[in-house]
């Protein structure tokens, strides 16, 4: 009897709470849609945010790297720092070709460059073409290839000078024309920002700076430095000593020596005084035989 009244009791009771179990689920609100589904009814992962541009093969590229910066900073015409060449330098200028020309031919350029290479400081003041032209027609060419080196060289100093640093030079200043500071003056006066110039021939200034690192200084200048050395006048030489006389010379060139005066004036003096004395011996034999022939 108590197991008859179980059996409907718990099926019963099985019953409501799969009624109660279906029925909450039913009344509860629909959720958000995840995503969109697939065929099979799963819902698809979000997609990844793109990294970058992609390949054909669907991987994306690393990115592009930025342009690297030269390690060593580029000269004229991008060479480097170490192969510095004065005439680049000028030509990349466009007015100093007769100077580039004068550089040439005294094989000036090649000592400047060899002098860049050991890191030795360099000034070189560069006449423009205009400087030249301003020269006597002629006065180039008439200079001889003596002349030519040392006009070139006394543009050049031997040591690496920025445009402060003239004030404190030393005049005259020792150029590259063999340190000859008497033929070859140079005399600089500076208050920091511009540099005047004189070599007793011609005053000139420093126009603008056409290159400047830590080892080379080209400055432009309006006016070609000419000196007493470079026109070929060196330093006037002392007057000539007289000729000596020639030995077979005739005696009547030469001045009468002192112990020739001597005896003329003595044989002179001692005539004289002889002929009075027998003038007045014979005037007073007269005078004493006039009474006696009275």
């Amino acid at each position: 009897m108590m197991k008859q009244f179980l059996s409907p009791t718990l099926l019963l009771l099985i019953f409501f709470l799969l009624f109660t179990t279906t029925s909450g689920q039913s009344s509860s609100p629909a959720a958000a849609p995840s995503g969109p589904t697939t065929p099979s009814g799963q819902s698809s992962p979000p997609a990844a945010a793109p990294s970058g541009p992609t390949t054909t093969s669907g991987q994306s590229s690393p990115p592009a790297l930025a342009p690297s910066v030269p390690l060593v900073p580029s000269g004229p015409s991008g060479t480097p720092s170490g192969s510095l060449d004065i005439t680049a330098i000028l030509k990349k200028a466009g007015k100093f070709t007769t100077f580039i020309g004068l550089l040439k031919s005294t094989q000036m350029d090649a000592e400047i460059n060899n002098r860049l290479k050991k890191s030795d400081g360099t000034t070189v003041f560069a006449p423009t073409d205009s400087a030249f032209s301003n020269l006597k027609t002629g006065t180039l060419n008439s200079f001889t290839d003596q002349q030519k080196t040392a006009l070139t060289r006394f543009h050049i100093l031997l040591s690496f000078l920025t445009i402060p640093q003239f004030q404190t030079v030393s005049n005259p200043v020792h150029t590259a024309a063999d340190g000859d500071t008497v033929a070859f003056p140079l005399n600089v006066i500076s208050d920091g920002k511009q540099v005047n110039m004189t070599t007793g021939l011609v005053n000139t200034t420093v126009d603008s700076t056409v290159y400047s690192d830590a080892q080379l200084a080209v400055y432009e200048i309006g006016q070609v430095l000419l000196s007493e050395g470079v026109l070929g006048g060196q330093a006037p030489a002392p007057a000539p000593l007289p000729p000596k006389p020639k030995k077979d010379s005739p005696p009547t060139s030469q001045a009468p020596s002192r112990s020739t005066t001597v005896s003329v004036d003595s044989s002179g003096a001692t005539g004289p005084p002889q002929c009075a004395t027998i003038v007045v011996s014979i005037g007073v034999a007269v005078l004493a035989a006039l009474p006696l022939c009275i």
